[in-house]
């Protein structure tokens, strides 16, 4: 586009520079677009901050199979990303696919998760999506640590995890080899449609570009309607307890339990609806600490070093939103609350589809339109 100003100097700027922004940023970059990234910096509710690290297909999807497959091909792609971050960014993000189990401490939970995964693989193929009920006796065979509350758990062999902190580092690393310009403490505060592209504004001054990508997790919401999108997200409230490094006893990584590859072990079990509110919580960190401790009881002997909350960015269904602007054409919206299990998708798929100019026709089920589809009578 013709530079309107200066700093025009942008073929894409992506607003929002956690791990979704920084995916797509990454993505954008190795396609040889210049990237600008305005990132409000630590101010930000970041999602990212609190992120689990998981790469988890086994329970996602039920009343969307189309975001079980999407989890799917990002697990699968995964190591290709893996590959990428440690050869552009010189990390190795600790990344493992191992196989993950939800650990069950009552026969109703674990009824409950049998009846949710059977709904779940109705709606698709089995063979693509394998896991196994497995009663208390295989669960110890498999994970000799566990405690007798155990009574069983779900596997399944698609799901693994990463290191949080080095992939957020590598994601940053690799971008600046790549040429991305990366601002922080730049808020957008008004974007404005003009000759084919868009002017950004904020306290940082003003920027030029001729597509423009909202990463920006719950600030999505109020960014979208500029450019003719709707992004409709609240936050979900989640906390999180991490241990003193223990000896390794944990490969598989669980929906609420995980140890890092540097042997610290996370806890996150909660999700509380309370607004913008951030303050940890002792009575849910109590609830968490005594499940995990009852799933392994050599917890109970390991010190605290660190508590803190985060905001999850939620769709009114819980799926994500990728949406193009029809109004505004070249202005995207990426919304998500697994944007680590997503991140090789946005690298490697849905950063060159933004390139491109138009999103795939098999996103078009994650577009906000569903919405406001008319309840039949």
């Amino acid at each position: 586009m013709t530079a309107h100003s200066p700093s025009s100097e942008a073929d894409i700027v992506v607003v929002g520079g956690g791990v979704v922004g920084g995916a797509i940023a990454l993505g954008l970059a190795r396609n040889g677009a210049r990237v600008t990234i305005l990132d409000e910096g630590d101010v930000a509710f970041r999602a990212s901050r609190g992120n689990f690290a998981l790469i988890w297909v086994q329970s996602k999807g039920l009343g969307m199979p189309d975001y079980a497959m999407w989890s799917r091909r990002s697990a699968e792609q995964w190591h290709q990303l893996a590959a990428v971050l440690n050869d552009e960014a010189g990390l190795d993000v600790a990344h493992s696919q191992p196989g993950g189990f939800m650990l069950c401490l009552s026969e109703g939970e674990l009824e409950q998760r049998r009846k949710t995964m059977q709904r779940l693989h109705n709606q698709m193929s089995l063979a693509e999506f394998p896991y196994e009920i497995l009663d208390h006796a295989e669960t110890r065979r498999r994970l000799p640590d566990i405690g007798p509350d155990v009574v069983g758990s779900v596997y399944s062999p698609l799901d693994g995890h990463v290191n949080s902190l080095k992939l957020f580092r590598a994601l940053r690393e690799a971008t600046q080899r790549r040429g991305v310009d990366y601002r922080p403490n730049c808020t957008v505060e008004s974007i404005v449609p003009r000759d084919g592209g868009f002017f950004l504004r904020g306290a940082f001054g003003e920027i030029a570009t001729a597509k423009v990508v909202l990463a920006a997790g719950l600030g999505n919401a109020r960014l979208a309607p500029m450019v003719g999108l709707d992004a409709p997200v609240k936050p979900s409230k989640g906390q999180i307890i991490v241990t003193e490094k223990t000896a390794p006893f944990l490969h598989n990584p669980m929906v609420t339990i995980r140890q890092t590859d540097e042997g610290g072990v996370m806890i996150g079990d909660s999700q509380e609806d309370r607004g913008f509110d951030t303050v940890v919580g002792q009575p849910i960190l109590s609830v968490m600490a005594e499940r995990a401790v009852r799933m392994f009881p050599r917890l109970a002997g390991l010190n605290v070093v660190r508590t803190w909350s985060a905001l999850r960015v939620m769709s009114p269904d819980g799926f994500p939103i990728y949406d193009q602007s029809e109004s505004c054409p070249g202005a995207f919206v990426v919304t998500c609350h697994s944007g680590v299990t997503l991140a090789a998708n946005h690298v490697l798929t849905l950063a060159p589809a933004i390139l491109s100019g138009a999103l795939p026709e098999t996103l078009a089920a994650f577009s906000a339109r569903r919405f406001h589809v008319p309840a039949h009578s």
